[in-house]
């Protein structure tokens, strides 16, 4: 098995007492790693570079790295080529760093032949597990397209129908609206931009998810709030589309909804030429 090279035998912790004494540590260390290695390619039926990224993954666990081959939906991803995967994030990857940076994936949707603002590209990104936006890291990238089934250009391109259409899933779509969030922040903050927030908002509620008072939100927003959008506010907007009548006859001021949603009702009901709870 050509890829027990790369195990990092060194960071190991081992029970001295379960091992045999006549062996060098090191070589102990290295015995156990192929054995959880072996564990893993025999359970999953998978090849050994996977049951490593695995192993990783769970702080070389067993059974965590079965349980992260199950849930990356790794099963009958054998026959795709992490070699292959591995060449296509070295033609994407930033010169002076090991990521994929904002150039490297301009040029990749240049290859898909998509904007970078198309919302298929957040999709890849929830896929991903992107943490920062215009970022992909090597693991990010092997175990997005291992959970996308695709290991070459071509396939990736081929599966954009399906990933946009993953969106019309309601539950597919909530995971990838509660991700946008995290994904769009810039690094150590913990709220989102104005800017950035009424962009996200004004793409994830486009076309056939369009939310009707997407642009009254956002000229809201802009002219009494202008500020950074906190976690809760993101995600009760969310539960304010999908349960929120649109004359807002439903709506109690009395709940527990951000102030925001207050105000916009407010708001929304003056523009209206509506009653206005006192």
């Amino acid at each position: 098995m050509k890829h027990f090279s790369m195990l990092p035998c060194a960071g190991i912790p081992v029970r001295p007492e379960a091992l045999p004494c006549s062996l060098p540590s090191r070589w102990l260390l290295c015995l156990l790693c192929v054995c959880c290695a072996l564990h893993v390619c025999m359970f999953c039926r998978c090849s050994d570079k996977q049951a490593i990224d695995c192993l990783k993954q769970a702080g070389w666990s067993v059974e965590g790295g079965i349980e992260v081959f199950f849930s990356l939906g790794m099963q009958g991803s054998s026959a795709l080529d992490t070699h292959a995967m591995e060449q296509l994030y070295l033609k994407y990857k930033d010169p002076h760093q090991d990521m994929i940076l904002a150039d490297g994936i301009s040029r990749l949707c240049d290859d898909l032949a998509v904007e970078p603002t198309d919302i298929v590209m957040l999709v890849i990104s929830y896929h991903m597990g992107a943490n920062i936006m215009c970022e992909y890291s090597r693991q990010e990238w092997v175990s997005g397209l291992t959970r996308m089934g695709t290991d070459s250009l071509d396939k990736l391109r081929a599966k954009l129908p399906e990933l946009r259409a993953e969106l019309a899933d309601p539950a597919r779509f909530q995971e990838v609206y509660s991700f946008a969030f995290s994904w769009a922040r810039e690094k150590g903050q913990k709220c989102l931009q104005i800017d950035t927030a009424l962009a996200m908002w004004q793409l994830l509620f486009a076309d056939d998810r369009r939310w009707q008072y997407i642009d009254e939100w956002c000229e809201f927003l802009q002219t009494h709030h202008n500020r950074a959008i906190s976690r809760d506010t993101w995600v009760q907007l969310f539960q304010f589309t999908k349960i929120i009548k649109p004359d807002f006859s439903d709506f109690d001021e009395a709940g527990a909804w951000p102030y925001l949603m207050d105000e916009f009702v407010d708001y929304m009901k003056k523009r209206n030429g509506m009653a206005v709870d006192s």
